[in-house]
């Protein structure tokens, strides 16, 4: 049996093209997890992290609209806010999806605090689109208030925040304790909930961790065998979206480093699952996998999906 942090995209609670009503999220999620279900029934242990950009992009958009009305949320609130709302969402599905399956396994979602450092280089210079587009005038007023603003894909103004690399996941032992009692562990939900020391106090971070590294470093921290990001593409490419796409089976490390210098893996999309599936690899994993849900159980044996060893 292997101990498996499986890392779900975005796009497996909201697919492209739909409004992200909690109805499609729910029916979305329910499907997912049964592909999570065979997993388990394979007989690995799971450990699930996820994305949440969407979500707290609604979520940050509804305490704008408020604004005036009910106390402002910091940040690092609305992060911790749709990791609740996710964590309920994903525990519930799992929890029906193994009742269908006939597997007797409880299920916990972790609130999950992941420590950042205040003098993280990235903290001075934000890149992270948040949140909604702004019109031009509305720009104005954010830079008036401190915040940074830029534009993002011809689309519009967006706001963006730090996104510093996690260091430690606060909640580590509480997730081993229920992983060594068999129970399915939901934790660092949108790369956790960013906090920072101050004085030997934990003080939340106005800032967003990326979801891949936090897996990364939740996968090394509880020592676990293998780590998958699951994704919308069937394999790790090279050259993608061009004619001359090369779809990837296996990747070494040298050959993950060697691509990832090259450029071939952007930031925004595969370039953080491939440097922390190397992170991974490096801290004593046995190797990380990219591949879609529907085809984890293939991927694990190597007739799908991309292996990084």
């Amino acid at each position: 049996m292997s101990l498996i942090v499986a890392a779900l995209g975005g796009n497996a609670i909201i697919k492209e093209g739909q409004q992200g009503t909690f109805a499609q999220q729910f029916r979305n999620t329910f499907e997912c997890m049964g592909y999570i279900a065979h997993l388990i029934k394979a007989g690995h242990q799971v450990v699930l992290t996820h994305g949440n950009g969407p979500q707290v992009g609604f979520i940050m958009i509804q305490v704008e609209a408020a604004v005036g009305k009910v106390p402002t949320a910091p940040l690092h609130v609305d992060v911790a806010q749709s990791q609740g709302s996710m964590g309920y969402m994903i525990a519930q599905s799992l929890t029906n999806q193994l009742q269908v399956h006939g597997i007797d396994t409880s299920v916990a979602a972790v609130m999950t605090q992941v420590l950042v450092n205040r003098d993280d280089p990235a903290m001075k210079h934000p890149t992270k689109p948040v949140g909604a587009f702004y019109t031009r005038e509305r720009v104005v007023e954010l830079e008036r208030s401190g915040h940074a603003v830029v534009e993002d894909s011809g689309r519009g103004w967006r706001r963006v925040v730090p996104s510093p690399r996690p260091i430690r996941i606060i909640e580590v032992d509480i997730i081993k304790d229920l992983v060594q009692a068999g129970t399915i562990v939901i934790a660092c939900g949108g790369g956790g909930i960013p906090v920072a020391e101050d004085n030997g106090a934990l003080k939340g971070v106005d800032a967003v961790i990326d979801k891949d590294l936090a897996s990364s470093l939740l996968a090394a921290e509880i020592k676990a065998d293998v780590i998958v990001f699951l994704t919308t593409v069937e394999r790790v490419a090279l050259n993608y979206n061009t004619p001359q796409q090369v779809e990837l089976e296996r990747l070494s490390l040298d050959e993950a480093r060697k691509y990832l210098s090259e450029g071939q893996f952007p930031p925004g999309s595969m370039g953080p699952k491939i440097e922390a599936a190397v992170e991974f690899v490096e801290n004593g994993g046995d190797r990380a996998v990219v591949c879609r849900p529907e085809s984890v159980v293939e991927a694990l044996e190597g007739r799908a999906g991309t292996m990084i060893e």
